[in-house]
């Protein structure tokens, strides 16, 4: 049963008649671009073919109530009372949204409905952005106010910022918001102007899930912010965006040793993320996939969030003739990467690297084989 019809159906079987609407939001896997966002930088990702979807209809009082699948559970909340959360919980994301929203000045009506998705929590899919945003996409539906991609995903984000304290850049929830089927979606996290693409003729992106989910990310994450951040004041630029190559060339060794390192990857990975956006315009699956490459050896060694087994699965793709390319993909230290792979041979790829992956490490990845979906929409009526 597809997740649309099993909220459809909950659901009605709760309420006791068919939603009034069905919304959805997908989670995201970036093809290159990782750590640029919050630098101000270019970004490349793609909404996936998994989401996060609510059935509901309007309450005609102030309050949420939302029923989880995935956690089975049940919460209610009042939007005349939002409460900030101590330990942050699955419907506190729905809080979150609300309390951004109202800070924007959309004014938010009630609504019951019930959730479920299949993007993988904590493994680097923006799991969360998704929930954001089929959040927002579910008060838009019951409320007063005009849909906008990019203002959608700035509350969001400020949601995710502000209320549950996660440090995060603007890429997962504008994607989330904005995806275009069959193309990926050049993103300047600067001014939000989008840029799509679609991937190589004859290719597949495939997703490589370790089957290990991420440690330390919070502390590691923040402190690799303020790490970019210092360069960027010692260049005299308010982000890390505003330094090309050639000034990093000709004053990066002023920087202390770890300073210089997570510069360098931000710098370098903006060029091949603008590169890889050529790549795709040119059908050039073989550039696309060194670049992709290129980013993995920059996020290993000079950025160093990757982990035993990101290294370990990215080898093991590396490794196959089907492949041209991959990498991380997602903050780091465990989660999944992504691979360029030859669309005539992406399953029998997927099998090998899987069987090769587990030998290496013991661990049970998941690979499946993705496309480009939509942004935030509501699929029903």
């Amino acid at each position: 049963m597809s997740l649309e019809s099993m909220v459809r159906e909950v659901f009605t079987a709760k309420f006791g008649e068919a939603p009034a609407f069905i919304v959805r939001a997908p989670g995201r896997v970036n093809l290159i671009g990782e750590h640029t966002d919050y630098n101000d930088g270019f970004v490349f990702p793609m909404a996936i073919n998994r989401a996060t979807w609510i059935a509901l209809r309007p309450r005609a009082d102030k309050r949420v109530l939302a029923i989880s699948l995935d956690m089975d559970d049940q919460r209610e909340f009042s939007l005349n009372d939002l409460r900030r959360p101590a330990d942050a919980d699955w419907i506190d994301y729905l809080v979150g949204v609300a309390w951004a929203l109202r800070e924007r000045g959309y004014a938010l009506r009630g609504w019951e409905g019930v959730a479920a998705g299949d993007v993988p929590i904590g493994a680097g899919l923006s799991s969360s952005a998704a929930l954001e945003l089929v959040t927002a996409r579910a008060f838009f539906e019951v409320s007063d106010f005009e849909w906008d991609a990019a203002a959608m995903a700035l509350a969001c984000q400020a949601a995710e910022n502000n209320w549950l304290g996660v440090n995060c850049g603007i890429m997962d929830q504008m994607i989330s918001a904005a995806g275009v089927e069959d193309r990926a979606l050049l993103i300047d996290c600067r001014s939000l102007e989008t840029t799509s693409a679609p991937l190589p003729a004859d290719t597949a992106v495939v997703i490589l899930d370790t089957g290990t989910r991420r440690g330390l990310v919070d502390s590691a994450y923040n402190e690799r912010r303020k790490q970019c951040e210092a360069a960027a004041r010692h260049f005299g630029v308010s982000a890390l965006r505003d330094v090309d190559e050639t000034a990093f060339a000709e004053r990066g060794h002023e920087l202390d040793e770890l300073s210089r390192k997570r510069a360098r990857h931000v710098v370098t990975e903006n060029e091949r993320t603008l590169r890889a956006r050529d790549a795709m315009r040119s059908g050039e699956a073989a550039a696309l996939g060194k670049l992709m490459i290129a980013s993995h050896i920059s996020l290993r060694d000079d950025f160093e969030v990757s982990s035993p087994a990101l290294d370990a699965i990215v080898d093991c793709a590396n490794a196959e003739d089907a492949c041209y390319g991959a990498r991380m993909t997602g903050a780091g230290f465990g989660g999944c990467a992504v691979a360029l792979a030859r669309v005539d041979s992406a399953e029998a790829f997927a099998e090998r690297v899987s069987a090769a992956y587990k030998s290496a490490t013991g661990n049970q990845p998941t690979l499946y084989i993705t496309r480009a979906s939509r942004g935030a929409e509501t699929v029903h009526p």
